[in-house]
């Protein structure tokens, strides 16, 4: 979910002092909140469902990019191949 830098940027004392109502409007909104100190970032705070989401995505997007490198060296299997190692892992 994208910031909302109107609503989603707050002091870590307010913070402090707000922590479960700001906790269940991280939960509601889905939108991380950035806590700043002395005016500067300092830390995200995010829903755990979001950042598990966040790095299954990047997950993902390393394994596509790693395949990508790898058809470019021309280190392809056939889909036969892949398909025999597959069943193979499974059985293990």
């Amino acid at each position: 979910m994208k910031t909302n830098l109107a609503e989603d940027v707050t002091p870590v004392t307010d913070f402090r002092a707000k922590a479960t109502e700001l906790l269940q409007r991280i939960k509601k909104t889905r939108r991380p909140l950035i806590l700043t100190h002395r005016g500067r970032s300092a830390a995200i705070v995010e829903d755990v469902k979001e950042y598990e989401n966040r790095l299954e995505r990047l997950d993902l997007l390393e394994a596509i990019v790693r395949g990508l490198q790898a058809a470019e060296k021309g280190e392809l299997v056939s889909h036969k191949d892949a398909m025999r190692k597959l069943d193979d892992l499974l059985k293990a």
